[in-house]
């Protein structure tokens, strides 16, 4: 991969960890990140630095894929020859209409090819993206490790994703970069930028609570979330929804009380009708 596409992969995931930091009110970690984000950008070549801070200001989303010869950051299709450039990865390149850094996804990041298979844009709230078949009540994983792959096996199974075991790897190194646990012994693992599929939902919750950071703070609520590339700017909505839904102790309660899949699916979407619309 061209070095400083790398480098401004590396940067945009900084910009979008510094996104839901804002949103989850962790802010003790914003001087920490905005600190990186400026030494990465300075270090950035000084026609790239402008491009990307020129992008930046208009999504946070300046770096993207090509797939199936589209752009996926605004779907624009491209000539074969141009795409073949991008896969040389000689250059960097981009996106004739919305100017985002393009590059070829195979060389990173293993992608799931499947989204989800019901896709119904009418229902309301959660009920677009997740159904009672992704409600862990009881999770039996003890490790953020095992929470995670039970997690995903439950959106492999029915076929949500394609491969559990690639969305647990990806979730895994994500949560390398920076924990995603919150406060209100919450945690938002995730992989972003998946192609071919729809944002997706499971739920697990844990009496005892898992360890997903080393504040000694336990996460009892997890979920796990698939982000398309398109559904960016959404995901952060949805986020805001569920941290205001459950930022409040008797919602965690009621939640935490449900046992069965079909109840806990229930409690999570009356939980969350006024806040995730």
């Amino acid at each position: 991969m061209h070095p400083v596409v790398n480098h401004l992969i590396q940067l945009q995931e900084l910009q979008l960890i510094r996104d839901e930091q804002r949103v989850t009110a962790k802010g003790k970690s914003l001087t920490e990140l905005d600190a990186s984000i400026k030494t990465m950008t300075a270090n950035l070549p000084s026609e790239t630095r402008v491009l990307y801070t020129k992008l930046q200001k208009r999504d946070h989303i300046s770096v993207t894929t090509v797939r199936d010869s589209m752009c996926t950051g605004c779907g624009l299709q491209l000539a074969i020859s141009f795409v073949q450039q991008v896969r040389m990865e000689k250059e960097i390149l981009t996106c004739p209409n919305c100017s985002r850094v393009l590059y070829n996804p195979e060389r990173i990041i293993r992608r799931m090819e499947k989204g989800p298979r019901r896709v119904a844009t009418r229902k309301p709230g959660l009920s677009r993206f997740s159904s009672h078949s992704l409600m862990i009540p009881r999770l039996a994983a003890k490790t953020k490790e095992d929470a995670i792959l039970e997690l995903a096996t439950s959106m492999a199974d029915v076929g949500f994703v394609d491969n559990a075991e690639n969305m647990t790897t990806e979730a895994l190194a994500r949560e390398t970069v920076h924990s995603t646990a919150v406060n209100h012994g919450m945690a938002f693992p995730h992989v972003r930028g998946i192609d071919g599929g729809g944002l997706s939902l499971a739920l697990g919750l844990s009496p005892k609570g898992i360890n997903f950071d080393d504040d000694g703070q336990l996460s009892k609520i997890i979920f796990l979330i698939s982000i398309p590339t398109a559904a960016s700017a959404f995901y952060l909505k949805l986020l805001a929804g569920l941290m205001e839904t459950f930022r409040q102790a008797e919602a965690r309660k009621v939640l935490m009380a449900e046992k069965d899949p079909e109840k806990l699916w229930k409690t999570l979407i009356k939980l969350t009708r006024t806040t995730i619309k």
